[in-house]
């Protein structure tokens, strides 16, 4: 997380809370140590953001201080709520958890006369299938850029094992699936994630390769 992003979250959660918060918290929060804590809140009040508080106590947003509004038309916040309310399909917990935190930053800064409870609604039902893979570890793995040895069952229930660099996951309204360069096949594969039954990390970064690899499969999927 950048410096700049940390700084934003703490000023969400100060003008959120109702009660001091102390670095620890806000440190267990944003997974950071709580020296780092303790230098962003200096920062921000060297900046002259209205935090009051010290170490040892918790730390408060004195009433009055807001954030510029975030200027969207009625149809942008309703495109907004209708694609963060999909989420909920994907089974992602990780998404589905960002997602309730995106909706309530926008809601804290957005005009009053705006809103994101549009008269849209998304169902709720979800027919991606239960796996013990988690597509948030993916996802880090992916962000990481480090192959990954998997054990993966085919529709005909043939197993095999394979070493794969991750490069995307794919978000398909019943399964969601992982894009890979596949060292067996020596080509791109898609991974039903449900049916890969175990993975685990080989160690080997292919961070050199990823950028290449994304533009070559971007290219194959436009054909």
């Amino acid at each position: 997380m950048s410096r700049s992003v940390r700084f934003f979250e703490i000023i969400q959660i100060l003008r959120q809370a109702n009660a001091p918060v102390t670095a620890h918290m806000l440190a267990q929060r944003l997974e950071v140590n709580v020296r780092t804590i303790y230098r962003d809140i200096a920062s921000l009040q060297a900046s002259r953001l209205p935090i009051e508080g010290e170490a040892g106590i918790g730390y408060i947003m004195r009433s009055g201080f807001d954030l510029p509004p975030l200027m969207f038309s009625q149809e942008e916040l309703e495109a907004i709520a209708v694609g963060l309310s999909m989420l909920g399909r994907s089974g992602d917990a990780g998404l589905i958890e960002a997602a309730e935190n995106v909706a309530s930053k926008i809601s804290s800064v957005i005009p009053n006369n705006n809103s994101l409870d549009a008269q849209l609604h998304v169902s709720s039902w979800n027919k991606i299938p239960v796996s013990n893979t988690q597509p948030e570890a993916l996802r880090d793995i992916i962000r990481q850029e480090v192959e990954i040895d998997i054990t993966y069952l085919d529709l005909q229930e043939n197993r095999t094992q394979r070493t794969v660099q991750p490069i995307a996951l794919f978000y398909y309204i019943d399964v969601i699936v992982l894009v890979a360069w596949c060292k067996l096949r020596n080509g791109f594969r898609h991974f039903r994630i449900d049916r890969i039954k175990h993975w685990a990390e080989t160690g080997k970064s292919f961070a050199k390769e990823a950028r290449l690899l994304r533009q070559k499969w971007e290219t194959v999927q436009k054909q």
